[in-house]
């Protein structure tokens, strides 16, 4: 009788460890890898020696190349599954630290982006809040005009200066993605506005769709491929499904902030 009880529960342990096992190896399959993505070229150029912007950023951030992989690497992982999807082919990034008025700025497109940071921004950054803050913000400037080099576009709709649904997607994406990334205080999320507004009170609402599917960013810039003409509408129904409207979850957002 022991030894009938002794096979039994080695034949099922067996079975356990065997089924475990299967099951880490499909999970393991399941998880992207990101090391065969090919970064594109980097040309970091300082236009603002001597200022006290660039000593700041100079001391906080000593290898900008680093910074600016690490971010590209964040806004792909939240915006795309694998290498193997349809991210535009960006190969160069010239990054421009410039005394200038203003915050930064993205220009050209596929395959060469430019990106200016102006040292101006720096200097208020660390009299808001010293090196945590330029640090805070210089990541979470980077993460929203990366975004912009790397999101894909509406189709069939105009452009971003013909056309308001273009411009909200665009820039409230830029957003969603910063504050997925944690790159805004919560505190900067208020009810009211619209959500064709863009930047970040969009990008908040797009952000709490989240809530209702985990990968609602990368499927919802997925949308842009799938949903033509593009609108809001049709890519919240492509994510989520027919039953929602973007009028009927705005306003859902809207009573979650003022409870």
């Amino acid at each position: 009788m022991k030894i009938k009880n002794l096979i039994i529960f080695t034949f099922i342990s067996t079975l356990l460890v065997s089924c475990n096992a299967k099951n880490t190896m499909v999970s393991a399959d399941k998880t992207p890898s990101w090391d065969t993505f090919h970064y594109p070229e980097i040309n970091f150029v300082n236009k603002a020696a001597g200022t006290e912007g660039w000593n700041i950023y100079n001391r906080i951030v000593p290898n900008p190349h680093q910074l600016i992989k690490e971010c590209i690497l964040g806004v792909l992982k939240t915006l795309y599954w694998s290498p193997a999807d349809s991210i535009p082919n960006i190969r160069k990034i010239n990054y421009t630290i410039e005394d200038v008025k203003g915050i930064s700025a993205k220009s050209g497109g596929v395959p060469e982006i430019s990106i200016f940071y102006s040292t101006r921004w720096v200097e208020q950054a660390a009299k808001k809040g010293g090196d945590d803050q330029v640090l805070y913000e210089t990541e979470g400037v980077l993460y929203h005009e990366l975004v912009h080099g790397f999101q894909l576009e509406p189709q069939g709709i105009g452009s971003y200066g013909t056309n308001k649904t273009f411009f909200a997607f665009i820039e409230g994406m830029a957003d969603a993605v910063r504050a997925h990334n944690h790159y805004f205080p919560i505190t900067n999320r208020k009810p009211g506005g619209h959500w064709m507004d863009g930047y970040q009170t969009t990008g908040f609402f797009l952000e709490w769709l989240t809530t209702k599917d985990e990968e609602f960013l990368k499927k919802f810039n997925q949308s842009t491929l799938h949903v033509i003409p593009w609108s809001f509408d049709g890519g919240i129904q492509y994510v989520l499904g027919d039953e929602y409207t973007t009028e009927g979850l705005w306003s859902e957002y809207q009573d979650f902030l003022t409870k």
